[in-house]
C-alpha cells in the first residue's frame, strides 16, 4: 500500500496550507479511501492521524458525520476513534461512544469520569457495559443517566454498584421498579431495595413477577409444627436445655458469647431456644433457619441480632449436614453476610415477630418486608 502511504503523506502536508473548504473535501476523501481499502494496521493507524488532524479543522456537522460514519465500521483507527469519543460535542461523541466497539473499558471509564452528563448517558445506551463503566455511571450520572442504565440489560453491575443504585432508588419509585424487575440483581441486595420501596412498587413488583410472589408467600407462610412433626416432640433433654437457656435470659447472661458457645459445643437445643429468646420467635422458625440449606434465613437473623461473623460462622456449621460446608460455599456466605444490612435485617425479624403474634403488619415495618422474602429464597 505505498500509493496509500505517499498520499497520507500529502495529505499530512496539505493540512496546513490549505482552505477550510479543501480540508473538507481531503476529509471525506480520505475518509472512502479507508473505508474502501484493506490496510495493516499502522497504515489504518496512520489514516486516524490524518483523518482526525483534518476533523478538527472542520465543522461540528462534519465531524458528527464523520462520528457516525466511523461508528459502526469495524475497522476504523481506535485513535480516531479515541478522538471522537472525547470531543466536547455530543454530537460529534454520541454516535461512537453509543455504537463503536472499539472503546474499551479504560477509555468508557475515563470518559465517563470526565465528560458531561451527555456523554454519559450516550456510554449508558451501549448494547452491553461492563461493571467497572457503570460503577462510574451510577456515581457520577444524573436522573437520565441511571434510569437508562438501569433499564439496559446489556449493562453488569457489581455490588458496589447495585448497592449505589439502590441509594439513588430511595424515594424514586421508578427506579425502584427498574431495579427490582432486573433478573441479574442478588437476592441480598433485592432484599434491601424492597424493604424501602413503597407499597405501589411492591404491588407492581409482585404483578410483573408473579414467581416472586408465590416465593414470597411460600417464605412467610406459618411453619409451626412443620419440624416438630418431621424431627418427632421434644426430648427430655430438649426441656432441661430450655430450663437453663430461659433461666440465663432471665438474668441477662444469654448473648452473642453464649450463643457461639453453644454452637462451637454443637448444643444444638440451646442455640435453638438462646436465639428464640433474642429474636423473639417461635423455636420451629429458628430451627427452619438453621437446618434450611439456602441459610438467608439464619443470615439475617444474625445480622439483626448484630453478631459477628465468627459467631455466625459458628452457627451456620452448626446447621450444616455433617457441620461440613465446602470452602467455596464458606466464601459466598461470607459475602452475603458483609453485604446485608443491620436495619434491613431487623425490618426482616419485625416482620416475623408479626407474623408468629398474629398481628396485622404495619405499613412501616412489616408491610414492607413482605417482598424482602424473595430475597431469602
Amino acid at each position: 500500500m505505498s500509493e496509500a502511504r505517499a498520499f497520507l503523506e500529502d495529505l499530512d502536508y496539505a493540512i496546513s496550507r490549505g482552505t477550510p473548504q479543501s480540508r473538507a473535501r481531503a476529509l471525506w476523501h480520505a475518509t472512502d479511501l479507508l473505508m474502501a481499502g484493506r490496510y495493516i494496521d499502522h497504515e489504518i493507524w496512520a489514516f486516524g492521524e490524518v483523518i482526525g488532524r483534518l476533523a478538527d479543522e472542520i465543522e461540528v456537522a462534519a465531524r458528527a458525520e464523520l462520528s457516525e460514519r466511523m461508528a459502526h465500521f469495524g475497522n476504523a483507527p481506535a485513535n480516531l476513534i479515541h478522538r471522537l469519543a472525547f470531543d466536547d460535542a455530543i454530537e460529534v461523541a454520541g454516535p461512537v461512544l453509543r455504537e463503536s466497539e472499539l472503546l474499551d473499558g479504560a477509555a468508557l471509564v475515563a470518559n465517563a469520569m470526565t465528560k458531561s452528563q451527555a456523554h454519559l448517558l450516550a456510554i449508558s445506551q451501549r448494547k452491553s457495559i461492563a461493571e467497572a463503566v457503570t460503577d462510574v455511571l451510577v456515581r457520577r450520572g444524573n436522573q437520565e443517566v441511571v434510569n437508562a442504565v438501569a433499564t439496559n440489560q446489556g449493562a453488569r453491575f457489581s455490588n458496589s454498584g447495585f448497592l449505589h443504585m439502590i441509594k439513588r432508588a430511595e424515594g424514586d419509585s421508578i427506579l425502584a421498579e427498574q431495579l427490582g424487575v432486573r433478573s441479574d440483581i442478588p437476592r441480598q441486595l433485592f432484599q434491601q431495595l424492597i424493604a424501602k420501596a413503597s407499597d405501589d412498587v411492591k404491588k407492581r413488583l409482585a404483578r410483573e413477577r408473579p414467581e416472586m410472589l408465590e416465593q414470597i408467600q411460600t417464605s412467610v407462610s406459618d411453619v409451626t409444627g412443620e419440624l416438630q412433626s418431621k424431627f418427632g416432640p421434644a426430648s427430655r433433654s430438649y426441656f432441661v436445655a430450655k430450663r437453663v437457656v430461659t433461666t440465663q435470659h432471665r438474668l441477662g447472661n444469654l448473648n452473642e458469647e453464649s450463643i457461639a458457645g453453644y454452637a462451637q459445643s454443637h448444643r444444638f437445643d440451646e442455640v435453638t431456644i438462646g436465639l428464640s429468646l433474642l429474636c423473639s420467635l417461635p423455636t420451629d422458625v429458628i430451627e427452619r433457619a438453621l437446618k434450611d440449606r439456602k441459610r438467608e434465613l439464619l443470615l439475617v437473623l444474625a445480622k439483626a441480632l448484630r453478631f459477628s461473623w465468627s459467631t455466625t460462622m459458628s452457627l451456620l456449621f452448626l446447621g450444616a449436614p455433617d457441620h461440613r460446608i465446602t470452602a467455596g460455599d464458606l466464601d459466598d456466605l461470607e459475602r452475603a453476610f458483609a453485604t446485608l444490612n443491620v436495619e434491613t435485617s431487623r425490618s426482616v425479624l419485625e416482620f416475623y415477630q408479626s407474623r408468629k403474634a398474629g398481628a396485622p403488619a404495619s405499613g412501616t415495618a412489616a408491610r414492607p418486608v413482605e417482598l424482602q422474602m424473595e430475597a431469602l429464597q
